[in-house]
């Protein structure tokens, strides 16, 4: 198993995380990894991004890992930081040797069969779904997935806790990505947990 593929494999759902104030880090980490969801994607969409991870990753049973990576220099501040694997909104080859030169587990996007046929030719085989609604949806999944028997997907892009199912009976997914478990705002740690028992739920039905 590839070491991408073990964080894939850790729960059916990683949630997306945006989060403004570093001080919901923790409290945010500890409910998800409570609610038997460890594999955490920190986004790189806010000033305290990389706060959130350094604070994330001392939070035990979590592996925090940084999304929306979309260069090397993002990539190096996120290791740094403590990120644990890279997840990026799509696929370059710089980016892509990059990752793969630091040993870095990584999920490129990927939207369409010469994004998977890139990642193909780099040694890839798990790759970001996205944007999985706006790109179609799962019609368009198993359809892209076809002719790529080795390929597996994390689609991610307005999946949901209803959703989420359908895309996870899809054979060629893995897991799913959702912004759902967290909602914007200081953190409801009881509800947090109670939506993450029930994403890691998803893996039992």
């Amino acid at each position: 198993m590839s070491a991408i593929e073990t964080v894939m494999t850790l729960a059916p759902v990683i949630p997306v995380l945006v989060i403004e104030d570093a001080a919901h880090a923790r409290p945010i980490a500890e409910a998800l990894v409570a609610g038997g969801v460890p594999a955490l994607e920190v986004t790189l969409r806010t000033p305290a991004a990389l706060e959130v991870i350094a604070e994330m990753a001392k939070v035990p049973g979590a592996m925090v890992g940084a999304g929306t990576v979309l260069n090397e220099a993002q990539l190096d501040a996120a290791v740094a930081a403590g990120a644990r694997f890279i997840v990026s909104p799509g696929l370059t080859e710089r980016l892509g040797r990059a990752a793969i030169e630091r040993g870095i587990p990584f999920l490129p996007g990927t939207a369409n069969a010469a994004d998977i046929m890139l990642g193909l030719d780099l040694g890839l085989t798990r790759f970001k779904f996205f944007p999985a609604e706006a790109a179609g949806g799962t019609k368009a999944l198993k359809a892209l997935a076809a002719p790529f028997h080795e390929a597996r997907f994390c689609p991610t892009g307005g999946i949901t806790q209803a959703s989420a199912t359908d895309w996870l009976a899809i054979p060629a997914v893995t897991c799913v990505g959702g912004s759902w478990l967290v909602p914007a705002g200081a953190p409801d740690v009881a509800a947090i947990e109670a939506r993450a028992r029930e994403a890691a739920a998803l893996a039992t039905r």
